[in-house]
């Protein structure tokens, strides 16, 4: 398995029919069922039902390709890195021996006491026991990541990884779901023991470029990318790098600020009051909204304080723009000495969307995700 492969290539291989009392037929990816609702992912998103008008579900086979490659991507994988112009990547990667999947994953749900006879056998050091026990918990956590159990998924990915530790695939994939769930810093730790195995691995270095443009250390993101053009160049890379060359490039005389949840970055020309005072507010925002959503990120937020023409300039965005998110808060402050209402509903409309982004590693619909946002700013139909 493979978070960039596995864990949605199966969405292809396994169908559940959701059968409702009306005779409609809905079709999703691994229906799941608690006591009061039924619920399933479909090609536009998250389904959930009540169970009151379920007539019944129509479980389709799970079967495992014996060969698949970081092609086979969804919408979901997609969204993550699309904010920084990223696509996956598209090399082959750990590949799983379709009778193990088979018999780690059968009926709906996972043979643990399969997993523990493999685990047995690696410990005991029978020959390719470890490699066995290891393709074991990759489709496990396949399993649990097509559910939308991205948690799990990754416990099962650790698993794997500590009966191949020095597997560079599995330290790739691991990293990756970290990636997608916004943890750059964890990222980095498995990318850095990635680098030593395999130093001219391209796809090591795109990676790396990620974490470290999460992380705001654009410097360090471009020699990534640079490096992994030299190995192998893509299109999708060129893109990034030179999108994060243009903001160092703004960015090298631009102050900086830092709180618990923000690094500032903002231009001589705006006022440093006015930057003390927009990290306060993003605080008190950062409090009550994770208070609200129940999660809170898990890396420092990125905000870029701009005059006018430098945001116009940067983001190509439309004069009538009032700021943007592009997994950095980008917002123009040209002629303010002091953060207005407006600014102020600005800051928090774009930080609530840094929130859902995250939390729901990018699977949020973009009209719920804008909704929420104008909510949390204040923005009410009555």
């Amino acid at each position: 398995m493979s978070f960039f492969v596995l864990s949605y290539a199966i969405i292809d291989a396994r169908a559940d029919t959701i059968v409702l009392k009306n005779g409609r037929r809905i079709t999703v990816s691994v229906a799941k069922e608690t006591s009061d609702r039924v619920t399933g992912e479909t090609d536009a998103g998250q389904i959930s039902l009540p169970k009151s008008m379920v007539e019944r579900v129509e479980h389709g086979p799970f079967e495992l390709p014996a060969s698949v490659t970081r092609s086979n991507q969804s919408a979901a994988t997609n969204e993550s890195a699309k904010r920084i112009g990223l696509a996956p990547t598209s090399q082959p990667v750990f590949v799983i021996n379709p009778e193990i999947a088979r018999a780690t994953v059968h009926g709906g749900s996972i043979d643990y006491g399969y997993i523990a006879q493999l685990e047995r056998a690696a410990i005991a050091g029978t020959p390719d026991s470890a490699n066995r026990a290891a393709a074991a918990h990759e489709a496990a956590a396949a399993y649990e990541a097509n559910k939308g159990d991205l948690d799990a998924a990754a416990d099962q990915e650790m698993q794997a990884l500590r009966f191949l530790p020095n597997d560079v695939n599995l330290l790739v994939d691991v990293a990756f779901g970290h990636l997608r769930r916004s943890e750059y810093s964890r990222a980095l730790d498995y990318l850095t023991r990635a680098e030593r195995l395999a130093p001219d691995s391209a796809d090591v270095a795109k990676l790396a470029g990620w974490a470290y443009y999460g992380m705001n250390r654009l410097t360090e993101a471009v020699t990534e990318w640079k490096r992994s053009q030299k190995l192998r160049p893509e299109p999708d890379v060129a893109q990034a790098m030179a999108k994060a060359e243009r903001d160092a490039q703004t960015e090298q005389n631009f102050r900086e600020g830092q709180t618990n949840h923000f690094v500032l970055k903002y231009s001589g020309a705006a006022e440093p009051e006015l930057a003390g005072e927009i990290l306060r507010i993003l605080e008190i925002d950062f409090d009550q909204i994770s208070a609200m959503l129940n999660y809170s990120p898990p890396e420092s937020i990125g905000v870029i304080l701009y005059t006018g023409q430098q945001f116009q300039d940067m983001t190509q965005a439309p004069s009538w723009v009032g700021a943007m998110n592009d997994g950095r808060l980008r917002v123009p402050v040209q002629g303010l000495t002091s953060v207005t209402d407006q600014l102020s509903r600005v800051l928090r409309h774009e930080l609530t969307h840094s929130f859902i982004q995250q939390k729901t590693r990018g699977r949020c619909p973009t009209w719920l995700q804008e909704g929420i946002a104008q909510w949390m700013e204040g923005r009410r139909s009555g």
